[in-house]
């Protein structure tokens, strides 16, 4: 049992945001804040942190279910006294709207971030990897805390090979696992969205995230979490049992876990 926690407080279209805890201290740091203040509030609480233990943010990306909330999260976490420093790449600043709000009106301290990075937050080591998708740049974490590591990608239409070296030997792994291919072609999207989440520079398909877990396993890995699941060209149950087949295939034992859009979920 490691020391890194990973509170999925909502993962999907409509909303993306997560807390690393360290278990050991109980402070962690939030990725991304798509999720309304009254959701990140109850879920943060039904996962048993404490928001005052908060120490920053890191932002993936610009697109708005990544940073639409950041705005009321922080108002309502500047009534607890926090204003916590926040990480973005300079073009996600330029890129985001809410960014730049909550900077100007100086509910944190913004910070630039770039792939190769190091920056210590809560006690843990967050090392910044780019991904593959259509934002001005785009990121995933690898997270260390003493012999611990957790993964993180999200929003990616392929694994670039330094992404893949970033996950690899990791505790926990939460891994994108947005759409089946044939619903997506059958959803009702139109045409150029289609091409759009299929392309290289849109999200991971469930094939290729079985396919990039396949590559990732190792006798360490405790826990995968399928993330950013369509709620319109996937299931939850699809993601499940497509890298549970994987795991099952390996004999490998660890387990198996889906994020949600209106559902915590905690793993490690």
């Amino acid at each position: 049992m490691g020391r890194l926690r990973l509170h999925i407080l909502a993962s999907g279209s409509k909303g993306n945001a997560a807390i690393v805890e360290d278990s050991a201290t109980g402070e962690g740091f939030l990725i991304d804040c798509g999720l309304c203040k009254r959701d990140f509030m109850a879920r943060s609480a039904e996962a048993g942190f404490d928001v005052r233990r908060l120490r920053g943010i890191v932002i993936t990306h610009a697109h708005s279910d990544h940073t639409k909330c950041l705005g009321v999260v922080l108002r309502g976490l500047a009534k607890e006294g926090l204003c916590l420093p926040l990480y973005a790449h300079p073009e996600t600043v330029r890129e985001s709207e809410p960014v730049r709000q909550v900077r100007d009106d100086g509910l944190c301290d913004v910070r630039p971030m770039a792939a190769g990075d190091v920056i210590s937050l809560a006690g843990m080591q967050v090392h910044p990897f780019a991904t593959s998708h259509d934002a001005a740049v785009s990121f995933g974490f690898r997270v260390e805390c003493a012999a611990d590591a957790l993964g993180y990608l999200t929003d990616s239409g392929h694994v670039p090979g330094a992404a893949h070296e970033a996950l690899s030997g990791v505790r926990l792994l939460a891994l994108e696992s947005n759409h089946d291919l044939g619903m997506l072609k059958t959803c009702g999207y139109p045409y150029y969205l289609q091409q759009r989440i299929a392309s290289d520079q849109g999200h991971l398909s469930n094939a290729q995230a079985a396919a990039e877990l396949e590559r990732l396993l190792h006798s360490g890995l405790e826990a995968v979490a399928a993330m950013h699941v369509s709620q319109e060209s996937n299931t939850y149950g699809i993601p499940r049992r497509t890298l549970g087949e994987v795991l099952t295939r390996e004999e490998h034992p660890a387990h198996m876990h889906v994020a949600y859009q209106q559902q915590l979920v905690s793993v490690g």
